[in-house]
C-alpha cells in the first residue's frame, strides 16, 4: 500500500468538528448563506438520469415548514417510463463503474467531503429553510454527511486490503474479496435529508454499485444539492441517477424491478415493511435475491433508577425528546422512572422543557416547526389520544400560524400498553411512565415492537451491567442522550421492527453492498 493510501485508513479517521456559533463571524457567515439561498427560492430543479438534466411538467413543491407561504423550489418528477430509463442507465453504467479501482472510487468521496467542507454553510442554509432545522442541528447534519464520505472512503480502502481471515493451507493460495452487487435503489428520509441521503448513497457508490436516488418528497432540494456536489467533483455520469417521484408509482416499480439488486431505505415502519414485501417477490427475469437494508424508526426510551444523577437525567430526557422537534428515529419519546424519584425527576423535566423556546429555525430557536401538514395533524391527533390516556402537564398546543409549530408536550402517568407509549409519534411529545423498581422499568422499556435506541441512568455498576444485558435495542447509551450517534463511534441500527440492524457508520456496513468472492489457486 502506498504511503498516501496508508494515511487514509480507518485508524486515521476523525469526526468532523461542528461550527462554533459562539463566534460572531460564523453566525454572520451562515446568515449570509441563508440570504444567498433566499435568492434561489422558487427555482425549478431537474431530474438527472445519466448526467442529463430533465425538466418535467409535473412537479413536487417544496415549502418552508416554518413559513408555509414560502416556496423553496419546484422539483421535477419522474414517471414510470423515466424510471425504466434510469434503471437501464444505471445497469449500463455498472459495467464500467465496477471496474474502477476501489481507491479511485474512495477518492471521489474524499474530494466531495473537501468540497462540502467549503460549502458547509450553503448546505446548512438549505436545511434550515427546507427542513426547519436550527443552526446547530443543520450544521451537525453537514458534519455527519462529511463523516460518512470520509469514513466510507477509508472503509473501502481497508476492505480491499484486508485478508478477511482466510486460513492458509499448503499448495494453495486463497483470497476472499468483496465485489459490488449492481443497481441500488436509495430511499432516504426527510428528517436527515442530507446526512442519511449522503450515507446511503456513497456507501453504495464507493463499493462499486450504481444508484437510483429517490429523495424524500418534502425535502428534495437538499438532496439535489448533494447530487450537484457529486457532479462538481467529477463523479462519472450514471453512477448516481436522481429520480424524485411518487413512492406508490415509481417507487414500487423500481423496488419490484428485476434489475434492482438492493434497496437502502430509511423511513417509517409501514413503508419499510411494504418495501421488504415487494423486494421479497422474485420478478420474471430476476437472477438474485434482493437485499433490503432498512431503518424504520423506533419508540425509544430512557430508564432512570433511584441512584441516577437526576439533573443529568433530566437534561438528557429533554434533549433526547425535543431536539429537532422529536423528529428523529432515535428520539427519546418515552421516559420510565422508578417510583421513589418519579415526582422529583418529573418536576426537573417539566422545568427544563418549559424553558425551550418555540420558533423559526432561521432565527435559531431551540424548537422549530414539524415538517408538514400531515405530520402536524398526526401529532395533534396523538396529543388528543394522550389526553384520554395520561395526564398532560406541559404543552399540547400549537404555536405561530406561520408554520407547523407545536409546543413541547409532556404526558405523565401513562400505562405501558397505552397508544402513546407504544406508537411512534415523531414529534415534540414525551410520555412518562412509573415503574416500581429498575427491573420493572426495563420490562416496560422492552414492551414495544421496536428496538432502536435506549438509555439507562444509574450509578450502580451491577445494574448498568444488567441493563446492557437486558435492554433490547441496537444502540444503548448509559448516562447520556440517546440521540447524536457519531459516524465510526456509534454504529447505528436497530432490532425488531426498527429495521434490519444495518449498522450505519461501521466498517462492516460496506459489506451490505458487496458480495464475497473466493478465488483459489493451486500450486
Amino acid at each position: 500500500m502506498s504511503n498516501m493510501l496508508q494515511t487514509l485508513k480507518l485508524d486515521t479517521f476523525t469526526n468532523e468538528p461542528n461550527t462554533d456559533f459562539s463566534k460572531d463571524r460564523e453566525v454572520q457567515a451562515l446568515k449570509e448563506a441563508i440570504l444567498s439561498f433566499r435568492q434561489e427560492l422558487g427555482k425549478d430543479y431537474p431530474v438527472i438520469i445519466g448526467g442529463e438534466k430533465i425538466y418535467t411538467e409535473e412537479k413536487i413543491t417544496s415549502i418552508n415548514p416554518g413559513k408555509t407561504d414560502e416556496i423553496i423550489g419546484y422539483m421535477s418528477k419522474v414517471d414510470r417510463e423515466m424510471a425504466e430509463t434510469a434503471i437501464q442507465t444505471a445497469t449500463n453504467t455498472f459495467g464500467t463503474w465496477k471496474q474502477v479501482r476501489p481507491e479511485k472510487r474512495a477518492d471521489y468521496l474524499f474530494k466531495a467531503a473537501d468540497l462540502m467542507r467549503k460549502k458547509r454553510h450553503e448546505f446548512s442554509a438549505v436545511l434550515i429553510l427546507e427542513a426547519g432545522k436550527n443552526y446547530e442541528e443543520a450544521d451537525a447534519e453537514v458534519s455527519e454527511a462529511i463523516d460518512f464520505m470520509e469514513y466510507y472512503g477509508r472503509s473501502m480502502i481497508q476492505l480491499e486490503e484486508d485478508t478477511h481471515y482466510v486460513k492458509r493451507i499448503p499448495a494453495e493460495t486463497n483470497r476472499l474479496t468483496y465485489i459490488p452487487l449492481g443497481v441500488g435503489f436509495i430511499v432516504p428520509p426527510w428528517n436527515f435529508p442530507l446526512a442519511i441521503c449522503t450515507g446511503l448513497t456513497v456507501s453504495a457508490v464507493v463499493t462499486g454499485n450504481t444508484t437510483l436516488l429517490k429523495p424524500a418528497s418534502v425535502t428534495p432540494i437538499i438532496a439535489y444539492k448533494f447530487v450537484e456536489l457529486m457532479e462538481e467533483i467529477g463523479l462519472p455520469k450514471g453512477v448516481i441517477n436522481f429520480i424524485p417521484g411518487d413512492s406508490s408509482i415509481m417507487g414500487d416499480y423500481i423496488t419490484g424491478h428485476p434489475l434492482t439488486r438492493f434497496i437502502s431505505f430509511t423511513g417509517s415502519k409501514d413503508v419499510g415493511l411494504h418495501i421488504n414485501e415487494l423486494a421479497g417477490k422474485t420478478a420474471k427475469g430476476q437472477k438474485w435475491i434482493k437485499r433490503v437494508n432498512a431503518e424504520m424508526g423506533g419508540k425509544d426510551g430512557i430508564v432512570i433508577d433511584e441512584t441516577a444523577d437526576l439533573d443529568a437525567a433530566a437534561k438528557s430526557i429533554v434533549s433526547s425528546a425535543f431536539s429537532f422537534q422529536g423528529q428523529k428515529c432515535s428520539a427519546g419519546s418515552r421516559a420510565i422512572i422508578v417510583e421513589s424519584v418519579y415526582d422529583e425527576l418529573i418536576q426537573k423535566v417539566i422545568l427544563l422543557a418549559s424553558e425551550l423556546k418555540l420558533g423559526n429555525g432561521e432565527e435559531n430557536y431551540c424548537v422549530g416547526p414539524v415538517i408538514d401538514q400531515k405530520a402536524f395533524n398526526t401529532i395533534l391527533n396523538y396529543i388528543e389520544i394522550g389526553k384520554k390516556e395520561a395526564k398532560l402537564v406541559l404543552g399540547g398546543v400549537t404555536g405561530s400560524e406561520e408554520g407547523y409549530y407545536i409546543q413541547p408536550t409532556i404526558f405523565i402517568d401513562a400505562e405501558p400498553n397505552s397508544t402513546i407509549m407504544q406508537e411512534e409519534i415523531f414529534g415534540p411529545v414525551l410520555t412518562i411512565a412509573k415503574a416500581k423498581d429498575w427491573e420493572e422499568a426495563i420490562e416496560i422499556y422492552n414492551n414495544t415492537e421496536y428496538g432502536l435506541t435506549g438509555g439507562f441512568f444509574s450509578s450502580n455498576e451491577e445494574r448498568i451491567n444488567q441493563a446492557i444485558e437486558r435492554m433490547y435495542c441496537g444502540n444503548l447509551y448509559i448516562n447520556r442522550n440517546v440521540t447524536g450517534a457519531l459516524v465510526g463511534v456509534h454504529p447505528f441500527g436497530g432490532f425488531n421492527l426498527s429495521g434490519t440492524d444495518s449498522k450505519a457508520g461501521s466498517y462492516d456496513y460496506l459489506k451490505l453492498f458487496s458480495q464475497g468472492k473466493l478465488h483459489t489457486i493451486q500450486h
